[in-house]
Protein backbone atom coordinates (compact mmCIF):
# COMPACT_ATOMS: atom_id res chain seq x y z
CA UNK A 1 0.00 0.00 0.00
CA UNK A 2 1.04 3.62 -0.48
CA UNK A 3 2.72 5.60 2.27
CA UNK A 4 1.17 8.64 3.91
CA UNK A 5 2.01 12.07 2.55
CA UNK A 6 4.78 13.81 4.55
CA UNK A 7 3.67 15.93 7.49
CA UNK A 8 4.61 19.64 7.31
CA UNK A 9 6.44 19.17 10.61
CA UNK A 10 9.44 17.12 9.52
CA UNK A 11 9.77 15.71 13.02
CA UNK A 12 6.51 13.82 12.52
CA UNK A 13 6.78 10.70 10.37
CA UNK A 14 4.13 8.10 9.66
CA UNK A 15 5.90 4.95 8.51
CA UNK A 16 2.74 2.82 8.48
CA UNK A 17 1.11 2.30 5.11
CA UNK A 18 -1.87 4.41 4.04
CA UNK A 19 -5.12 2.73 5.13
CA UNK A 20 -8.73 3.36 4.07
CA UNK A 21 -9.28 5.57 7.15
CA UNK A 22 -5.87 7.25 7.15
CA UNK A 23 -6.96 10.49 5.52
CA UNK A 24 -9.59 11.28 8.15
CA UNK A 25 -7.77 9.81 11.17
CA UNK A 26 -4.15 10.83 10.59
CA UNK A 27 -4.84 14.44 9.74
CA UNK A 28 -2.17 17.11 9.97
CA UNK A 29 -3.81 18.68 13.03
CA UNK A 30 -4.38 15.36 14.80
CA UNK A 31 -0.77 14.27 14.33
CA UNK A 32 0.47 17.68 15.47
CA UNK A 33 -1.61 17.27 18.63
CA UNK A 34 -0.14 13.81 19.27
CA UNK A 35 3.35 15.23 18.70
CA UNK A 36 2.66 18.00 21.21
CA UNK A 37 1.79 15.37 23.82
CA UNK A 38 4.77 13.20 22.93
CA UNK A 39 7.29 16.04 23.07
CA UNK A 40 5.94 17.27 26.39
CA UNK A 41 5.49 13.96 28.22
CA UNK A 42 7.54 11.14 26.73
CA UNK A 43 10.59 11.92 28.85
CA UNK A 44 8.49 11.55 31.99
CA UNK A 45 6.99 8.32 30.65
CA UNK A 46 10.42 6.81 30.09
CA UNK A 47 11.61 7.89 33.52
CA UNK A 48 8.61 6.20 35.13
CA UNK A 49 9.27 3.00 33.20
CA UNK A 50 12.85 3.09 34.48
CA UNK A 51 11.44 3.32 38.02
CA UNK A 52 9.51 0.10 37.37
CA UNK A 53 12.80 -1.67 36.65
CA UNK A 54 14.37 -0.36 39.85
CA UNK A 55 11.33 -1.42 41.86
CA UNK A 56 11.46 -4.90 40.37
CA UNK A 57 15.07 -5.28 41.42
CA UNK A 58 13.99 -4.59 44.99
CA UNK A 59 11.25 -7.22 44.73
CA UNK A 60 13.75 -9.69 43.30
CA UNK A 61 15.96 -9.02 46.32
CA UNK A 62 13.13 -9.99 48.67
CA UNK A 63 11.31 -6.71 49.33
CA UNK A 64 7.52 -7.00 49.45
CA UNK A 65 5.09 -4.33 48.23
CA UNK A 66 3.57 -2.19 50.96
CA UNK A 67 1.69 1.05 51.45
CA UNK A 68 3.91 4.10 50.96
CA UNK A 69 5.01 6.01 54.04
CA UNK A 70 5.45 9.23 52.07
CA UNK A 71 1.79 9.29 51.00
CA UNK A 72 0.21 8.40 54.34
CA UNK A 73 -1.48 11.82 54.57
CA UNK A 74 -3.28 11.19 51.28
CA UNK A 75 -4.66 7.94 52.67
CA UNK A 76 -5.65 9.37 56.05
CA UNK A 77 -7.14 12.72 54.98
CA UNK A 78 -10.67 13.42 53.76
CA UNK A 79 -11.14 14.23 50.09
CA UNK A 80 -13.34 13.08 47.22
CA UNK A 81 -13.09 12.74 43.47
CA UNK A 82 -15.23 14.88 41.19
CA UNK A 83 -18.92 13.99 41.06
CA UNK A 84 -19.91 11.51 38.37
CA UNK A 85 -21.28 12.80 35.10
CA UNK A 86 -24.88 11.87 34.29
CA UNK A 87 -24.04 9.17 31.76
CA UNK A 88 -21.49 7.55 34.10
CA UNK A 89 -23.71 7.57 37.18
CA UNK A 90 -25.22 4.12 36.58
CA UNK A 91 -22.58 1.62 35.48
CA UNK A 92 -24.15 -1.61 36.71
CA UNK A 93 -23.07 -3.60 33.64
CA UNK A 94 -20.25 -2.70 31.27
CA UNK A 95 -19.34 -4.61 28.14
CA UNK A 96 -15.86 -4.61 26.66
CA UNK A 97 -14.47 -5.45 23.25
CA UNK A 98 -12.11 -4.38 20.49
CA UNK A 99 -12.67 -1.36 18.25
CA UNK A 100 -13.86 -3.63 15.45
CA UNK A 101 -16.82 -2.26 13.54
CA UNK A 102 -19.48 -4.97 13.93
CA UNK A 103 -18.46 -5.74 17.50
CA UNK A 104 -18.72 -2.08 18.44
CA UNK A 105 -22.26 -1.86 17.08
CA UNK A 106 -23.33 -5.02 18.90
CA UNK A 107 -21.74 -3.85 22.15
CA UNK A 108 -23.28 -0.39 21.96
CA UNK A 109 -26.69 -2.03 21.33
CA UNK A 110 -26.24 -4.76 23.96
CA UNK A 111 -28.23 -3.17 26.78
CA UNK A 112 -25.12 -2.61 28.88
CA UNK A 113 -24.81 0.82 30.50
CA UNK A 114 -21.21 1.33 29.31
CA UNK A 115 -19.15 0.03 26.40
CA UNK A 116 -15.38 0.06 26.73
CA UNK A 117 -13.96 0.30 23.20
CA UNK A 118 -10.57 -1.33 23.49
CA UNK A 119 -7.29 -0.45 21.80
CA UNK A 120 -5.45 -2.60 24.34
CA UNK A 121 -5.76 -6.26 25.38
CA UNK A 122 -8.55 -7.38 23.06
CA UNK A 123 -7.18 -5.70 19.91
CA UNK A 124 -4.28 -7.04 17.86
CA UNK A 125 -2.37 -3.77 17.31
CA UNK A 126 -1.79 -4.10 13.59
CA UNK A 127 -1.59 -0.77 11.82
CA UNK A 128 -4.82 -1.55 9.97
CA UNK A 129 -6.62 -2.21 13.28
CA UNK A 130 -5.26 0.89 15.00
CA UNK A 131 -6.27 3.24 12.17
CA UNK A 132 -9.61 1.57 11.46
CA UNK A 133 -10.38 1.53 15.18
CA UNK A 134 -10.00 5.30 15.38
CA UNK A 135 -12.22 5.69 12.32
CA UNK A 136 -14.83 3.43 13.90
CA UNK A 137 -14.77 5.56 17.06
CA UNK A 138 -15.30 8.72 15.01
CA UNK A 139 -18.39 7.13 13.44
CA UNK A 140 -19.67 5.71 16.72
CA UNK A 141 -19.49 9.12 18.43
CA UNK A 142 -21.46 10.67 15.56
CA UNK A 143 -23.87 7.71 15.43
CA UNK A 144 -23.09 7.07 11.76
CA UNK A 145 -21.41 3.70 12.33
CA UNK A 146 -22.94 0.80 10.41
CA UNK A 147 -21.84 -2.50 8.91
CA UNK A 148 -23.09 -4.91 6.26
CA UNK A 149 -21.84 -8.49 6.46
CA UNK A 150 -20.89 -10.54 3.39
CA UNK A 151 -24.28 -12.30 3.57
CA UNK A 152 -26.08 -8.96 3.44
CA UNK A 153 -27.03 -8.57 7.11
CA UNK A 154 -26.97 -4.91 8.13
CA UNK A 155 -25.92 -3.62 11.56
CA UNK A 156 -26.74 -0.11 12.82
CA UNK A 157 -27.10 1.66 16.16
CA UNK A 158 -30.30 1.44 18.18
CA UNK A 159 -31.97 4.54 19.56
CA UNK A 160 -30.51 3.87 23.00
CA UNK A 161 -26.86 2.87 23.26
CA UNK A 162 -24.23 2.36 25.93
CA UNK A 163 -21.98 5.20 27.06
CA UNK A 164 -18.71 5.04 25.13
CA UNK A 165 -15.43 4.74 27.07
CA UNK A 166 -12.10 4.17 25.29
CA UNK A 167 -9.10 2.23 26.59
CA UNK A 168 -5.74 3.26 25.09
CA UNK A 169 -2.68 1.06 25.27
CA UNK A 170 -0.52 1.18 28.42
CA UNK A 171 2.45 3.39 29.26
CA UNK A 172 4.95 0.61 28.54
CA UNK A 173 4.10 0.35 24.82
CA UNK A 174 5.27 2.35 21.81
CA UNK A 175 4.06 2.37 18.20
CA UNK A 176 6.86 2.52 15.64
CA UNK A 177 4.43 3.28 12.79
CA UNK A 178 4.45 6.89 14.02
CA UNK A 179 7.78 8.49 14.90
CA UNK A 180 8.22 11.84 16.60
CA UNK A 181 11.68 13.39 16.24
CA UNK A 182 13.03 9.98 15.29
CA UNK A 183 11.58 8.02 18.24
CA UNK A 184 8.54 5.73 18.24
CA UNK A 185 5.50 7.44 19.67
CA UNK A 186 4.02 6.37 22.99
CA UNK A 187 1.13 4.06 22.13
CA UNK A 188 -0.82 5.56 25.05
CA UNK A 189 -0.45 9.09 23.72
CA UNK A 190 -1.21 8.02 20.15
CA UNK A 191 -4.44 6.23 21.06
CA UNK A 192 -5.55 8.91 23.51
CA UNK A 193 -4.47 11.83 21.35
CA UNK A 194 -6.17 10.73 18.15
CA UNK A 195 -9.44 9.87 19.90
CA UNK A 196 -9.48 13.04 21.99
CA UNK A 197 -8.60 15.35 19.11
CA UNK A 198 -11.31 13.98 16.83
CA UNK A 199 -14.10 13.41 19.33
CA UNK A 200 -13.85 15.42 22.56
CA UNK A 201 -15.79 18.47 21.38
CA UNK A 202 -18.36 16.31 19.58
CA UNK A 203 -18.98 14.17 22.66
CA UNK A 204 -19.44 17.24 24.86
CA UNK A 205 -21.85 18.77 22.33
CA UNK A 206 -23.90 15.57 22.49
CA UNK A 207 -24.17 15.72 26.27
CA UNK A 208 -21.47 13.18 27.06
CA UNK A 209 -17.70 13.59 27.28
CA UNK A 210 -14.32 12.08 26.52
CA UNK A 211 -14.17 9.09 28.84
CA UNK A 212 -11.27 6.66 29.23
CA UNK A 213 -10.15 3.47 30.92
CA UNK A 214 -6.47 3.61 31.90
CA UNK A 215 -4.64 0.26 31.98
CA UNK A 216 -1.50 -1.24 33.48
CA UNK A 217 -0.44 1.60 35.77
CA UNK A 218 1.94 0.66 38.59
CA UNK A 219 2.12 3.83 40.68
CA UNK A 220 0.42 7.08 41.58
CA UNK A 221 3.17 8.92 39.74
CA UNK A 222 2.04 7.22 36.55
CA UNK A 223 -1.47 8.42 37.36
CA UNK A 224 -0.07 11.92 37.90
CA UNK A 225 1.39 11.80 34.40
CA UNK A 226 -2.01 10.92 32.94
CA UNK A 227 -3.52 13.84 34.83
CA UNK A 228 -0.94 16.20 33.35
CA UNK A 229 -1.73 14.84 29.89
CA UNK A 230 -5.42 15.48 30.49
CA UNK A 231 -4.85 19.03 31.67
CA UNK A 232 -2.71 19.93 28.66
CA UNK A 233 -5.08 18.22 26.21
CA UNK A 234 -8.10 20.10 27.51
CA UNK A 235 -6.25 23.43 27.46
CA UNK A 236 -4.97 22.81 23.93
CA UNK A 237 -8.48 22.23 22.59
CA UNK A 238 -10.15 24.92 24.69
CA UNK A 239 -12.15 22.40 26.72
CA UNK A 240 -12.95 22.95 30.38
CA UNK A 241 -10.81 21.09 32.89
CA UNK A 242 -12.64 18.05 34.23
CA UNK A 243 -14.48 17.21 31.02
CA UNK A 244 -12.31 14.11 30.77
CA UNK A 245 -13.26 11.27 33.09
CA UNK A 246 -11.08 8.22 33.60
CA UNK A 247 -11.50 4.87 35.31
CA UNK A 248 -8.25 3.27 36.35
CA UNK A 249 -7.72 -0.47 36.14
CA UNK A 250 -6.08 -1.81 39.27
CA UNK A 251 -4.44 -4.75 37.54
CA UNK A 252 -0.88 -4.65 38.86
CA UNK A 253 0.34 -5.61 42.31
CA UNK A 254 2.12 -2.29 43.05
CA UNK A 255 -1.00 -0.30 42.10
CA UNK A 256 -3.09 -2.25 44.62
CA UNK A 257 -1.07 -0.56 47.38
CA UNK A 258 -1.63 2.92 45.88
CA UNK A 259 -5.36 3.02 45.14
CA UNK A 260 -6.02 6.11 47.26
CA UNK A 261 -3.04 7.86 45.74
CA UNK A 262 -4.04 7.01 42.17
CA UNK A 263 -7.52 8.41 42.73
CA UNK A 264 -6.05 11.48 44.42
CA UNK A 265 -3.71 12.29 41.53
CA UNK A 266 -6.62 12.10 39.09
CA UNK A 267 -9.30 13.43 41.44
CA UNK A 268 -10.54 16.13 39.04
CA UNK A 269 -10.89 13.53 36.31
CA UNK A 270 -11.47 10.25 38.20
CA UNK A 271 -14.58 8.18 37.61
CA UNK A 272 -13.61 5.05 39.52
CA UNK A 273 -11.41 1.98 39.79
CA UNK A 274 -11.81 -1.41 38.13
CA UNK A 275 -10.65 -4.78 39.46
CA UNK A 276 -8.65 -6.21 36.56
CA UNK A 277 -8.43 -9.68 38.03
CA UNK A 278 -6.57 -11.69 35.40
CA UNK A 279 -3.84 -9.14 34.82
CA UNK A 280 -3.57 -8.70 38.58
CA UNK A 281 -2.78 -12.39 39.01
CA UNK A 282 -0.22 -12.13 36.22
CA UNK A 283 1.33 -9.10 37.91
CA UNK A 284 1.62 -10.97 41.21
CA UNK A 285 3.49 -13.76 39.43
CA UNK A 286 5.66 -11.31 37.51
CA UNK A 287 6.57 -9.19 40.51
CA UNK A 288 7.03 -11.93 43.14
CA UNK A 289 7.63 -15.05 41.06
CA UNK A 290 11.45 -15.05 41.29
CA UNK A 291 11.23 -15.33 45.07
CA UNK A 292 12.00 -18.84 46.30
CA UNK A 293 9.32 -18.63 49.00
CA UNK A 294 6.52 -17.67 46.63
CA UNK A 295 4.28 -19.96 44.57
CA UNK A 296 0.70 -20.07 43.33
CA UNK A 297 -1.48 -23.13 42.75
CA UNK A 298 -2.89 -24.16 39.39
CA UNK A 299 -4.86 -21.32 37.81
CA UNK A 300 -8.22 -23.13 38.07
CA UNK A 301 -7.87 -22.91 41.87
CA UNK A 302 -7.22 -19.15 41.80
CA UNK A 303 -10.79 -18.02 42.27
CA UNK A 304 -11.83 -14.61 43.48
CA UNK A 305 -12.50 -16.04 46.93
CA UNK A 306 -8.89 -16.97 47.74
CA UNK A 307 -7.61 -14.65 50.48
CA UNK A 308 -5.22 -12.43 48.51
CA UNK A 309 -7.79 -11.83 45.75
CA UNK A 310 -10.54 -11.21 48.28
CA UNK A 311 -8.40 -8.67 50.13
CA UNK A 312 -7.64 -6.87 46.87
CA UNK A 313 -11.28 -6.51 45.82
CA UNK A 314 -12.55 -5.57 49.27
CA UNK A 315 -9.92 -2.84 49.55
CA UNK A 316 -10.86 -1.53 46.11
CA UNK A 317 -14.54 -1.18 47.06
CA UNK A 318 -13.75 0.50 50.38
CA UNK A 319 -11.30 2.90 48.77
CA UNK A 320 -13.65 3.90 45.96
CA UNK A 321 -16.67 4.46 48.16
CA UNK A 322 -14.73 6.47 50.70
CA UNK A 323 -13.65 8.79 47.88
CA UNK A 324 -17.00 8.95 46.04
CA UNK A 325 -15.78 6.87 43.10
CA UNK A 326 -17.36 3.91 41.32
CA UNK A 327 -16.01 0.43 42.05
CA UNK A 328 -16.30 -1.76 38.96
CA UNK A 329 -15.90 -5.52 39.21
CA UNK A 330 -14.00 -7.98 37.09
CA UNK A 331 -14.49 -9.62 33.74
CA UNK A 332 -16.84 -12.47 32.92
CA UNK A 333 -14.86 -13.62 29.91
CA UNK A 334 -17.07 -16.57 28.91
CA UNK A 335 -18.20 -16.56 25.27
CA UNK A 336 -21.41 -18.59 24.87
CA UNK A 337 -21.32 -21.71 22.71
CA UNK A 338 -23.77 -21.97 19.82
CA UNK A 339 -23.46 -25.77 19.85
CA UNK A 340 -23.41 -26.99 23.44
CA UNK A 341 -26.23 -25.83 25.75
CA UNK A 342 -24.76 -27.82 28.64
CA UNK A 343 -21.54 -25.80 28.50
CA UNK A 344 -23.60 -22.62 28.45
CA UNK A 345 -25.67 -23.67 31.45
CA UNK A 346 -22.63 -24.44 33.59
CA UNK A 347 -20.86 -21.27 32.52
CA UNK A 348 -23.90 -19.07 33.14
CA UNK A 349 -24.18 -20.51 36.63
CA UNK A 350 -20.58 -19.54 37.33
CA UNK A 351 -21.10 -16.07 35.86
CA UNK A 352 -24.16 -15.54 38.03
CA UNK A 353 -22.30 -16.68 41.15
CA UNK A 354 -19.42 -14.35 40.35
CA UNK A 355 -21.71 -11.36 39.84
CA UNK A 356 -23.63 -12.20 43.02
CA UNK A 357 -20.37 -12.08 44.95
CA UNK A 358 -19.42 -8.73 43.41
CA UNK A 359 -22.81 -7.10 43.95
CA UNK A 360 -22.99 -8.32 47.57
CA UNK A 361 -19.44 -7.05 48.17
CA UNK A 362 -20.52 -3.53 47.25
CA UNK A 363 -19.35 -3.18 43.66
CA UNK A 364 -21.31 -0.62 41.64
CA UNK A 365 -21.01 -2.53 38.38
CA UNK A 366 -19.28 -5.33 36.57
CA UNK A 367 -17.71 -6.32 33.25
CA UNK A 368 -18.84 -8.84 30.64
CA UNK A 369 -17.21 -9.74 27.33
CA UNK A 370 -20.25 -10.86 25.31
CA UNK A 371 -23.75 -9.41 24.71
CA UNK A 372 -25.36 -12.68 25.82
CA UNK A 373 -24.00 -12.11 29.33
CA UNK A 374 -25.48 -8.62 29.74
CA UNK A 375 -28.91 -9.90 30.78
CA UNK A 376 -27.73 -12.26 33.53
CA UNK A 377 -25.31 -9.66 34.95
CA UNK A 378 -28.00 -6.97 34.83
CA UNK A 379 -30.49 -9.19 36.66
CA UNK A 380 -28.02 -9.76 39.48
CA UNK A 381 -27.16 -6.07 39.91
CA UNK A 382 -30.80 -4.99 39.50
CA UNK A 383 -31.67 -7.20 42.47
CA UNK A 384 -29.15 -5.34 44.64
CA UNK A 385 -29.40 -1.81 43.23
CA UNK A 386 -33.06 -1.56 42.31
CA UNK A 387 -33.61 2.04 41.24
CA UNK A 388 -30.36 3.22 42.82
CA UNK A 389 -27.51 3.91 40.37
CA UNK A 390 -24.71 2.60 42.60
CA UNK A 391 -23.75 1.47 46.13
CA UNK A 392 -21.59 4.42 47.18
Amino acid sequence: MAQMKPHPDRGIQVTGAAMPDSARVLTTDALSFVAQLQRRFDGQRQALLAERVIRQRRFDAGERPDFLAETSKVRSSDWSVAAATADLEDRRVEITGPVERKMMINALNSGARVFMADFEDSLSPTWANVVAGQGNCIDAVRRTIDFTSPDGKRYALADRTATLVVRPRGWHLTDARVRIDGAPVSASLLDFGLFFHHNARELIARGSGPYFYLPKMESHREARLWNEVFVLAQEALGIRRGAIRATMLIETLPAAFEMDEILYELRDHAAGLNAGRWDYIFSVIKRLGPSSDFALPDRVRLTMTVPFMRAYTELLVRTCHRRGAHAIGGMAAFVPSRRDPNVNEMAMTRVREDKLRESNDGFDGTWVAHPDLVEVATEVFDAILGEHPHQK
